[in-house]
């Protein structure tokens, strides 16, 4: 029988305020949009991603990788922001078994009037709490996270990870 050794206390003292940011953030994301814009933080992330796609359009088993969704799930908040005239899908030109999702004019600008909200947000809560120094060793800590739990680099947060230029 494999035993696992328990946490330190200094271990501990890491892991339970990560818990809590891990519970709490997610509901202040989705409080703000749904308040603001009627739209809960993974529609925003989903119009986000057809946002800065080439083209608005993302094949449907892109986007559900990227986003980290399962397709099921995907297909359900497709279906809902297409209902609000934010997306339409369409048969993929190259794959008649494919579906791929465009953003319409109405959805990028829903997420062009979501943002500003959100960006306020998400200073607000992470980055105006953080120096400039914190913020560098944040995004350290959060890629060394992200690549053993994405370790293909599959997620948009690998493939649309903006390079920060020191001398800027």
């Amino acid at each position: 029988m494999h035993r696992t050794r328990s946490f330190t206390a200094e271990e501990r003292a890491t892991w339970v305020p990560l818990v809590a940011v891990l519970e709490l953030l997610p509901k202040q994301l989705d409080t703000q949009l749904k308040r603001d814009e009627q739209l809960s933080h993974f529609d925003y992330f989903v119009l986000s991603l057809l946002a800065l796609s080439d083209g608005r359009t993302l094949r449907m088993s892109t986007l559900a990788i990227e986003s980290n969704a399962t397709l099921p799930r995907l297909s359900h908040v497709i279906s809902r922001l297409e209902e609000r005239g934010f997306v339409r899908r369409l048969p993929a030109r190259d794959d008649a078994r494919a579906t791929d999702v465009e953003l319409t004019s109405a959805g990028r600008r829903k997420v062009i009037a979501a943002t500003p909200g959100h960006v306020a947000n998400v200073r607000s809560f992470v980055l105006d709490a953080l120096s400039p120094t914190q913020q560098a060793q944040l995004r350290e800590i959060a890629g060394i996270i992200l690549d053993r739990l994405d370790p293909t680099q599959s997620l948009a947060a690998h493939a649309r990870a903006v390079p920060i230029d020191p001398s800027v």
